[in-house]
């Protein structure tokens, strides 16, 4: 989000922020759509909304000019969560093998393990890529459209199978993206001297 003049950087009470909040809100809401209702089109229309959310919140606060220092710790937050607790739910569905979910979160553990040598140089997050957007994105694609698959028709079936090609696809993406930071974060451990007590600047979001 670009920053915002003066004293604006402090507002709580913005469009941006009630979206997150929102979708933050609506975690409990899939949960419960799918574990305990079995409500799939509903829950498949929580994701959507999440997703579509998502990116309008961070336009919104160019075009309205309501970035804030809560969006930028608050946007993010609600984005890790959500990419930690939707395949989790999957899973315990049954509709996604473990193994998926194995390799999300252990992924998202080694970069978050990357934190603090990160911040002992001055940093708070590595530069995004376009690799890892690109991951986000399929697997944000793809869990929906398995849920839409659970239904007994043809056109089910198939939307289903161009879910798993998007899971499996964004699941490669990850795991290279992955690669990619570990790269970046062996070149800041040899080239940055420590930097102790000086205030990280803010940092990008890694997806």
């Amino acid at each position: 989000m670009t920053p915002a003049p003066g004293g604006t950087r402090d507002r709580v009470l913005t469009v941006p922020n009630a979206l997150s909040v929102l979708r933050l809100v609506l975690i409990p809401v899939f949960v419960w759509l799918l574990l305990f209702t079995q409500s799939y089109g509903w829950a498949v229309g929580v994701l959507m909304f999440t997703g579509a959310s998502d990116w309008l919140d961070g336009k919104l606060a160019r075009v309205l000019d309501q970035s804030s220092r809560l969006g930028e710790l608050l946007d993010p937050a609600v984005d890790r969560l959500f990419m930690v607790v939707v395949p989790v739910t999957f899973a315990v569905a049954g509709l996604v093998p473990w193994w998926v979910i194995a390799i999300l979160l252990i992924r998202d553990g080694l970069l978050a393990a990357m934190l603090p040598v990160l911040r002992s140089r001055g940093l708070s997050a590595l530069p995004v890529t376009y690799i890892g957007k690109a991951a986000t994105f399929a697997l944000m694609s793809g869990f929906p459209l398995i849920l839409l698959g659970q239904f007994d028709t043809l056109a089910s079936r198939v939307v289903g199978d161009i879910g798993w090609g998007f899971l499996i696809w964004g699941l490669g993406m990850y795991v290279w993206s992955f690669v990619l930071y570990a790269i970046q974060f062996t070149m800041v451990v040899r080239r940055l001297p420590r930097v102790n007590g000086a205030a990280a600047p803010a940092g990008e979001h890694r997806p």
